[in-house]
């Protein structure tokens, strides 16, 4: 069984530049799901954000970006 010990014990051998991503994770466990099963407000933020995607996505295909012709800039002074 896991318990909070176990899981502090591997907190502390996580390298410090991955503090910041499992922080994160741990807000998004946290934020995921309230105790009565309904979605929280970040989770909402979030399907939202999928269904703007969804509707959104392919919106430029009979109008394609293209990019343009790729210009010569002008020579300036060396900065030293």
């Amino acid at each position: 069984m896991i318990t909070r010990e176990v899981i502090k014990d591997e907190i502390d051998r996580v390298q410090d530049k991955d503090l910041e991503v499992l922080y994160r994770i741990i807000n998004a466990l946290e934020n995921s799901l309230d105790l009565t099963g309904v979605t929280c407000s970040s989770t909402v933020k979030t399907l939202k954000w999928e269904k703007f995607i969804e509707t959104t996505y392919g919106c430029l295909f009979d109008d394609p970006i293209e990019r343009g012709k790729q210009e010569q800039y002008e020579v300036r002074e060396v900065i030293a």
